[in-house]
């Protein structure tokens, strides 16, 4: 294997390292982008993939134009050498990345689950900050329509008057029950984003899948199948995870060809 130079998922600067995909030859515009948009530092690409590092939260990373994926960078590293007769040592190579470093998976799992809960609870306070908006709104809606039919009931018959009260008085519960079922709806919704981004993503009960591409030299040795299962194994026995190939909370992607090693977690 040739001499590795691995990254973790925190920088130096105490950002964040992350590396998004791109079209092939859009590469320099999305590095243009993340400095621009990110302040993003060690920035760096190789084809089809752009590395960097930032300090910001998901709400400004998820408004980069020219990316395809944001992941998480877990590992970045030179390729691994094949040969057939060392197969087996290829395969014991792979697992050590696991084994040897749990620390720098662990990170990147935290900064993972920080990234989903903070963003989760942004979206809940902006939620219930447009609700009195909304309220507000509906009140004034209320007020208009009785204005108006008070205008109405100066030329209309005693008879019609009560029939327009009835109808307005009926009109505005059912407005006013709307809005409350909305607002108990969203905060509802809201709870259960934040208790699946707590709860279901707590290491003791997570879930994952690997989703493994080869190619090159190493794709001619092993097949993608191959990959993922000495990884899930692996990560099975070092963090005792279990594996849910149609649901997982966490999902690890993985790259290998005749240029570079990478491995990281999707954000989107």
């Amino acid at each position: 294997m040739a001499a590795a130079r691995q990254e973790p998922g925190s920088g130096p600067d105490g950002g964040v390292r992350f590396f998004c995909t791109a079209g092939r030859g859009l590469e320099p515009f999305l590095m243009q982008e993340v400095r621009a948009r990110l302040a993003a530092t060690q920035v760096e690409y190789i084809s089809g993939k752009v590395f960097f590092t930032t300090s910001s939260d998901l709400n400004m990373l998820k408004k980069l134009k020219s990316a395809e994926r944001l992941f998480l960078l877990i590992k970045k590293q030179s390729p691994f050498t094949v040969s057939s007769p060392r197969k087996g040592k290829i395969l014991n190579e792979i697992q050590k990345l696991i084994n040897d470093d749990p620390g720098s998976w662990l990170d990147t799992i935290s900064i993972w689950k920080n990234l989903l809960e903070l963003d989760t609870k942004k979206e809940t306070l902006s939620q219930r900050a447009s609700n009195p908006l909304k309220r507000k709104m509906g009140e004034n809606e209320i007020i208009a329509k009785k204005l108006k039919v008070e205008e109405m009931q100066k030329i209309e018959t005693t008879h019609k008057e009560c029939q327009l009260e009835k109808q307005i008085e009926e009109n505005a519960l059912e407005q006013r029950d709307s809005v409350t079922g909305q607002e108990t709806l969203q905060e509802e919704e809201c709870q259960n984003d934040v208790g699946k981004a707590v709860d279901a993503h707590n290491q003791d009960d997570l879930t994952f899948r690997v989703s493994c591409r080869c190619s090159g030299t190493i794709g001619k040795a092993f097949t993608a199948q191959e990959i993922g299962r000495v990884i899930g194994i692996a990560l099975m026995k070092q963090f005792g995870w279990k594996t849910d190939l149609r649901t997982p909370n966490l999902e690890i992607f993985v790259h290998l060809n005749d240029i570079y090693f990478v491995v990281g977690i999707p954000v989107f």
